[in-house]
């Protein structure tokens, strides 16, 4: 039997709305996995220090400040820094579909605007760890 999917949920920047963020614990751990929340203000380099000490599967940014180009390829090149490609790096908030375009491109998993129901976020969680897991 495999470990439970464990998922860092991380608010990064000055973004200090934290709602959704919580709500997206709750309802992963609700769903049968390990949630870790870092809490507000969080930079980069500490998600992805947290992920690894952490040995997530999943880092999910909730993002509402516009700092999305910022964060995202900043988290992606640390995990490669570290040979950390086997996380999935997802999330969501306020970030435009063409802004969604480029930041997959870049790596990053599906992004998720308000209002996602909740069963697509933890069925795209499920799928992609387990392909991350088998491969």
């Amino acid at each position: 039997m495999s470990r439970p999917i464990r998922v860092l949920i991380a608010k990064v920047g000055l973004d200090g709305h934290d709602r959704g963020a919580k709500v997206i614990a709750s309802f992963l751990r609700d769903a049968g996995m390990g949630v870790i929340y870092t809490g507000l203000r969080q930079t980069p380099e500490m998600v992805v220090n947290a992920a690894m000490q952490e040995d997530v599967d999943v880092i999910g940014v909730s993002i509402l400040s516009g700092a999305h180009m910022t964060v995202f390829p900043k988290i992606m090149n640390l995990l490669k820094e570290k040979e950390m490609m086997n996380v999935l790096v997802t999330g969501g908030g306020i970030i435009p579909a063409a802004d969604m375009k480029k930041l997959m491109d870049l790596g990053v998993g599906q992004l998720f605007p308000p209002g996602t129901e909740t069963k697509e976020i933890i069925g795209y969680i499920h799928t992609e760890v387990e392909k991350r897991r088998v491969g």
